[in-house]
């Protein structure tokens, strides 16, 4: 029976290693949170003592992280040893965390040095899809690589894409939550005027979501109650995906934009609104949420 070792059992890790475990595979999870690793307990996780411990005999060390030093970080160890010498040779590294294209070279790089298989393997479809085991996931690494990570990530997800090299599943991360983003924006706006302009909501809704302004950022994330029951508009805007999420995701694809010199005027202006929108309440709210913000900036007709 495969073992994986989970890193990061908060609100997307959790619902992943759950997962993991009704479909056979045994998961010894860690977190620095105690509530977080007694919350994955409760649904069948083996709770190791550290991270190391979690890494050792493990098969799959799975990280899934706030941001790409926590990868490197754990990869490398401080006052405890790290994954990459916990770990036995020749262990998969699947990487489930949205970073930086750059650090995921860097992770993959000291993964092989250290004698491992990496693999960038980041997600989309928030805890929902993680907890419907709906995600998709983005891999980059090797194709054998790919293949024996596999039945492991069709246990947590529907869609599973090899994107190339290591990397370029991160990239391709980077690129799609910059459509994410932007058209989040257009149908907030989009709805904010058709209030102006007297339309209700669910007709529009029902317009756009069967003509050629159809988008998931509208037929399931809906940023008004009402259309889409299951949408978080329907909950006060709890995530989802937060604000601060969706604030990160587009700063890594502003740092792309200014590496590759891509003329991304959008991609810039949504990270830029989104900052903004990170920065006050909308941290914490799904990032649909950013409705009300351009309800409030909106000039009084």
């Amino acid at each position: 029976m495969t073992t994986i070792a989970f890193i990061g059992l908060g609100h997307m890790g959790r619902p992943m290693a759950a997962n993991l475990v009704r479909s056979g595979f045994t998961v010894r999870g860690f977190d620095l949170v105690p509530e977080l690793c007694e919350e994955a307990r409760a649904a069948g996780v083996d709770i190791a003592g550290s991270a190391g411990d979690a890494a050792r005999d493990a098969d799959i060390v799975l990280t899934m992280l706030p941001a790409g030093r926590h990868v490197l970080a754990a990869y490398t160890g401080g006052d405890e040893p790290g994954l990459l010498s916990s770990a036995r040779p020749g262990t998969l590294f699947l990487d489930c965390s949205t970073i930086a294209v750059d650090e995921a070279r860097s992770a993959a790089e000291l993964a092989v040095a250290a004698g491992h298989r990496p693999l960038d393997a980041p997600v989309s479809g928030g805890v929902v899809g993680a907890e419907k085991g709906t995600l998709a996931f983005m891999v980059g690494g090797e194709a054998a690589d790919f293949d024996a990570a596999l039945p492991a990530l069709e246990a947590m997800g529907g869609r599973i894409v090899h994107c190339g090299g290591s990397g370029l599943g991160q990239a391709a991360k980077v690129c799609n939550n910059m459509i994410l983003g932007i058209s989040q924006i257009a149908v907030a706006e989009a709805f904010v005027l058709g209030e102006r302009l007297g339309l209700s909501h669910q007709a529009l809704f029902d317009v756009a979501s069967n003509a050629s302004g159809q988008c998931w950022a509208l037929t399931t994330n809906c940023p008004v109650p009402g259309p889409v029951p299951t949408s978080p508009a329907n909950n006060d805007y709890k995530p989802g995906f937060a604000g601060a999420l969706m604030a990160k995701d587009l700063g890594l694809a502003e740092q792309m934009i200014s590496l590759t010199g891509v003329d991304a005027q959008l991609g810039l202006l949504a990270q830029q609104r989104y900052a903004d929108f990170a920065a006050g309440a909308g941290a914490h709210q799904d990032f649909s949420g950013i409705i009300n913000t351009i309800r409030a900036e909106s000039a009084e007709a």
